[in-house]
């Protein structure tokens, strides 16, 4: 698998169960220099081409003859942990996206994107980056205040270790692994394990998603 930090390829599958798009977009990403490492069009072949391509980023389709692109999502993460996920739907309802997100998914694109704004998409999810259709980042921020707000969850928090919140504040202000060791005189396994704890504790599932829960904490806005 590519680093998405280096020149490596970027190596992506598409999962659409509707022929002329999937090959449409396949086209479009081998065009614009993309390595399209497999395609598939189910729930059920896309996690086991996703286990054996073990690729960057997945271009998802929601609607799937045989499930939906969110337990896609969890299938492909299930068995390509590196894979990064990027939503690529007709539909734009809120139970949709959130459901995506909420998966694993690290964006949210409908399907009116444009061919350019779909590959800038495709670079920003590999590099860790969450990307959504304006409107609906929106969406997916005020369910993580609502939660965040929501007095029920306020007992359950997991409580971190100071070393804990100092690298979760640093995963906020969007640094890698890599810069938060050498911020913080630290090993970089040293500082993945951290994160793992962390996403342990919080039950969740990606970077993408720790980043939103640190930002909606207030966790962004220190130390510098």
């Amino acid at each position: 698998m590519a680093d998405a930090g280096d020149a490596a390829v970027l190596r992506v599958m598409v999962v659409d169960d509707h022929p002329m798009w999937r090959e449409g977009v396949a086209r479009d990403l081998a065009d614009a220099g993309f390595d399209v490492v497999a395609v598939a069009d189910s729930v059920a072949a896309a996690t086991a081409r996703g286990r054996a391509v073990q690729p960057d980023v997945v271009l998802m389709d929601m609607q799937l003859p045989d499930g939906n692109g969110a337990e896609a999502t969890v299938g492909i993460l299930e068995v390509s942990p590196r894979t990064r996920v990027l939503v690529l739907s007709a539909s734009d309802e809120r139970d949709d996206v959130l459901e995506a997100v909420k998966a694993g998914a690290g964006g949210y694109l409908v399907k009116s994107a444009s061919k350019e704004e779909l590959l800038a998409a495709v670079r920003a999810t590999a590099a860790g980056q969450a990307v959504f259709t304006p409107g609906l980042a929106g969406l997916v921020l005020g369910e993580y205040r609502r939660i965040a707000r929501d007095p029920g969850r306020a007992g359950d928090a997991p409580a971190l270790t100071d070393r804990e919140t100092e690298v979760l504040r640093y995963v906020a202000k969007g640094l890698s692994a890599k810069q938060i060791a050498s911020k913080l005189t630290l090993s970089h396994r040293t500082v993945e394990n951290h994160v793992q704890a962390t996403l342990r504790k919080l039950q969740l599932g990606n970077r993408v998603e720790l980043t939103r829960y640190a930002i909606e904490h207030g966790l962004d806005t220190e130390p510098e």
